[in-house]
């Protein structure tokens, strides 16, 4: 089929080819042999009177009109698959569904334990592929790399719906050998003195296009971000990729970690811990479930937004 003498089948190929920004990686995706890939680069280079993809170095770069058309032709495919492939409604018990998850490690021990033990109690065929959190999240749900974002509401987009799940505040972890806790106190003199453990995301990207930047452009968590709009400033000594890490990391130490009042509480049973409310007036951060525009409709997705405010109900149970 042709649309303005376009091919409408190569715009799978140029979606995958500005994407993958490779021939030869594009042409496995799409399990088609190099030198045919090769050749649909060939017309779509005569269609757009452009190179699309040229030699710099090593590297195969996008020109200026392919960075144009590459999310646009990836927002048009998005949509018809969405359109095309919704089932007109959702079996649970009957589905194979692998759900493209995007969340943090402390979501990962808090919350979603809850969900897949909810969601086996329905449907034990259904599948679940938990992806690492991202600072531009968004892009995820975008490039049609995540079904669900389970993320603080500052990550999420204004572009596409959300439900916020839960609140959380934070607290303070500490040694329970160290002055602090033998103290019985911990003020906002003493945290502005004390070594502090930090989680910082790392710096790397899950797929070729979602690199971790959070909005703002700088790479900080919830808590630091805050602070840092608050004014307030921390002595960090160590710092960490990992939130469910960082309660560890205080043992044998004097320094304190600002951790997630769920996750602490957690902590606090097997780590020789003890936890402090925090000194300082950080507001409570909220955690929200996004999903793309295009997929409101999709009963699966329905279902397993319904599913995790189950999934919350439960979590605050235990």
């Amino acid at each position: 089929m042709h649309f303005h003498k376009l091919d409408l089948n190569l715009l799978v190929a140029l979606d995958t080819l500005l994407s993958l920004q490779s021939v030869s990686r594009a042409a496995e995706q799409l399990n088609m042999s190099q030198s045919a890939m090769s050749n649909a680069l060939g017309r779509l280079r005569d269609y757009f009177d452009d190179e699309l993809l040229v030699q710099i170095g090593r590297k195969m770069e996008l020109t200026q009109r392919a960075e144009v058309l590459r999310d646009a032709v990836h927002d048009v495919l998005l949509r018809i698959d969405t359109t095309i492939t919704a089932q007109p409604k959702f079996e649970p018990a009957k589905s194979d569904r692998v759900f493209r998850i995007c969340v943090s490690d402390y979501s990962m021990v808090t919350l979603i334990p809850n969900l897949l033990a909810l969601a086996q109690s329905q449907a034990s065929a259904v599948k679940f592929q938990l992806l690492p959190q991202v600072g531009q999240p968004d892009r995820a749900l975008e490039r049609g790399e995540a079904d669900l974002l389970v993320v603080p509401n500052s990550f999420c987009s204004a572009n596409h719906p959300k439900d916020i799940l839960f609140e959380e505040t934070f607290c303070c972890v500490v040694w329970s050998g160290s002055r602090i806790a033998s103290s019985g106190k911990l003020d906002s003199e003493a945290y502005a003195q004390a070594g502090h453990v930090a989680m910082q995301p790392i710096s790397y990207a899950w797929s070729s296009q979602v690199v971790m930047q959070p909005p703002g452009g700088s790479s900080m968590s919830f808590e630091a971000g805050t602070m840092q709009k608050m004014g307030l400033e921390r002595r960090v000594e160590v710092s960490t990729f990992s939130f469910v890490g960082a309660p560890s990391l205080v043992v044998g130490t004097e320094r304190i970690a600002t951790v997630h009042a769920r996750l602490a509480r957690m902590a606090e049973r097997y780590l020789p811990v003890k936890l402090f409310p925090l000194p300082i007036a950080l507001p409570p951060m909220e955690q929200a479930v996004q999903w793309h525009k295009y997929a409101t409709q999709d009963p699966g997705l329905v279902w397993l937004r319904g599913l995790l405010s189950e999934a919350v109900r439960n979590m605050d149970a235990h």
